[in-house]
């Protein structure tokens, strides 16, 4: 008999970020013969991000491990609604909010607090509804909040070449979650200094998920990839998700 073929591992980055820091994971996926895709995250609203996300994933062949970090996780949790192709969750460091819940709300989660709101700067951009604006995080906090265990170069970097995000996803509402039904499996970083690690434990526990913690920043997948490579693989490897 031959073995089923290994699933697609679909890794959808977050606010303030693009697809580049998922390429230690990503590679490391790829050398266990996992196929990898990481697509650009729009950024543009929750509907729109999880639509798109949705048609890109109807164009993968075989089953869908979604892995989603911060704001991918919101995407992730919409996208994943319905789909039989996808097999599991992965958050790391993410969103997971449940049905009508805003991020705000899912910032406020387990008591914990977070200095994001302090710290965002808004731009303009074209076609932006009334009201709304892409937000970046201040250079001078960008460090501290997000990546404060990476390379102080590398963090400068990644500040400067960071992409904003339609401030209006912070204040819609979720939809139907795709976790209800899909197994899913949560990396909490417990030294986030943007999503509070309070709110990822009671995210992770309200899902159901399989979960580990890891002394990490917010960019658990940059800074501990070997970690966030092996809860991948143990999802995807999971009878549950995958038989």
């Amino acid at each position: 008999m031959t073995a089923p073929a290994l699933p697609t591992v679909v890794l959808v980055h977050g606010a303030f970020a693009d697809a580049s820091g998922w390429q230690a994971v990503a590679d490391g996926l790829r050398e266990r013969g996992y196929p990898v895709l990481a697509p650009a995250n729009p950024l543009r609203g929750v509907a729109a991000d999880a639509a798109y996300v949705r048609d890109f994933v109807s164009a993968i062949e075989g089953d869908v491990v979604l892995v989603g970090h911060s704001y991918g996780g919101c995407v992730i949790t919409n996208a994943s609604t319905g789909n039989p192709s996808v097999r599991a969750l992965v958050y790391v460091a993410a969103f997971a909010p449940d049905e009508g819940e805003t991020l705000l709300e899912s910032l406020a989660l387990g008591g914990g607090t977070t200095e994001l709101g302090e710290h965002l700067v808004r731009r303009p951009y074209p076609g932006a509804p009334d009201g709304d604006a892409d937000g970046y995080l201040d250079l001078e906090f960008f460090h501290r909040l997000f990546c404060a265990d990476l390379d102080a170069d590398l963090a400068a970097f990644m500040g400067v070449a960071q992409r904003g995000f339609a401030l209006s996803c912070l204040s819609t509402p979720s939809g139907v979650p795709g976790w209800r039904a899909i197994p899913s499996w949560y990396l909490v970083a417990a030294d986030d200094a943007t999503i509070p690690p309070e709110a990822e434990r009671v995210m992770a526990k309200r899902a159901g998920a399989h979960t580990v913690e890891v002394a990490s920043s917010h960019v658990a997948m940059i800074s501990k990839p070997a970690e966030t490579i092996e809860l991948i693989v143990a999802a995807a490897e999971a009878r549950e998700a995958l038989g």
